[in-house]
């Protein structure tokens, strides 16, 4: 049985915060925009999104 490899990806430059510049570049508020994204992984990896929530989270960052 063969071992599978991991995938690898090229790092990229992250805010203090730890998530990638180029998410909250053009921000008119870079820290708001930064803690929407790391309040939105932190649910969804608990399970705990639902999708009306990401129905709104979707439109409210169309809208920038």
């Amino acid at each position: 049985m063969a071992v599978k490899k991991k995938r690898k990806f090229a790092k990229v430059p992250k805010t203090k915060g730890g998530v990638p510049k180029k998410y909250v570049r053009g921000a008119k508020n870079p820290k708001a925009r930064e803690e929407e994204i790391k309040r939105t992984a932190r649910l969804y990896r608990q399970g705990k999104l639902t999708p009306a929530m990401m129905d709104r989270i979707s439109k409210r960052r169309s809208k920038g």
